[in-house]
């Protein structure tokens, strides 16, 4: 029973870190870069505005950043629950 509770509480968080990383990927790419352009404009980066960046190169930096970040995690996850490689 208790391997049953590690392995639900190793998928809960591995589920929850998947989670976050979506809603991050979509308030930077759909949000920044489409629904918030307008307001974002005014700012400028890179003889730009700041919605267009983050449309254009942001997003990709940022989810480039992320899956370095999403791999430490889930190597680190990985550890607690005693599954690692």
């Amino acid at each position: 029973m208790a391997d049953k509770t590690s392995s639900n509480a190793y998928w809960a968080a591995n589920v929850r870190l998947i989670t976050i990383n979506l809603v991050i990927w979509f308030v930077v790419s759909f949000g920044f870069g489409i629904l918030l352009r307008p307001i974002l404009s005014g700012i400028g980066v890179g003889g730009t505005d700041l919605g267009f960046w983050f449309a254009q190169q942001g997003s990709i930096l940022v989810f480039l950043i992320q899956i370095f970040v999403y791999a430490m995690m889930m190597n680190k996850l990985d550890l607690e629950h005693g599954v690692e490689e």
